[in-house]
């Protein structure tokens, strides 16, 4: 299990599929992309896409996702996207009573108890009390994440 912070938008692509039984249907689809803006995250999607997608398709939603953190399971059954909504507990010390602040994840996981066993991972490595308050099932088909371009050599491109 690892975990990855960063600034990731929903965008949904629409194209034709060819289907199982060989017809070709019209899809739309959603994928996550980490992005620093609009233009970039489209721009990710199109380029990410280009190479699963062989016809023409078309980028028709993007939007900010609701959560800045995804849970990556190690397990390569772990082909699903859960929404996770986890609530953190606090004493307030001045007054002395419990709050509750809510905060949302992205947990892939190959079942719902799969989802919550993967989040109980990751959250059991820290001090902070917290509460699953929900674990519903997305839509999302994958998630795109930042890779660094190869760096090229520090050879010279010629030599004298």
């Amino acid at each position: 299990m690892r975990s990855r912070t960063a600034n990731w938008f929903e965008c949904k692509i629409r194209y034709k599929k060819t289907m199982e039984d060989g017809m070709e249907k019209t899809v739309t689809e959603g994928y996550v992309v980490d992005a620093l803006s609009f233009s970039e995250a489209e721009r990710r999607i199109i380029e990410e896409m280009s190479s699963y997608i062989s016809g023409e398709f078309e980028v028709r939603d993007i939007k900010k996702a609701p959560y800045g953190e995804i849970f990556f399971a190690d397990d390569d059954l772990a082909d699903k996207f859960y929404k996770a909504k986890l609530q953190f507990i606090t004493i307030d010390e001045k007054t002395e009573k419990e709050k509750r602040s809510s905060v949302n994840y992205l947990v892939q996981a190959g079942s719902f108890n799969g989802a919550v066993k993967n989040i109980d991972e990751v959250m059991g490595g820290t001090m902070i009390d917290y509460v699953i308050a929900s674990v519903a099932e997305t839509t999302l088909m994958d998630v795109f994440e930042y890779k660094k371009k190869e760096e090229k050599d520090d050879k010279p491109e010629f030599e004298e």
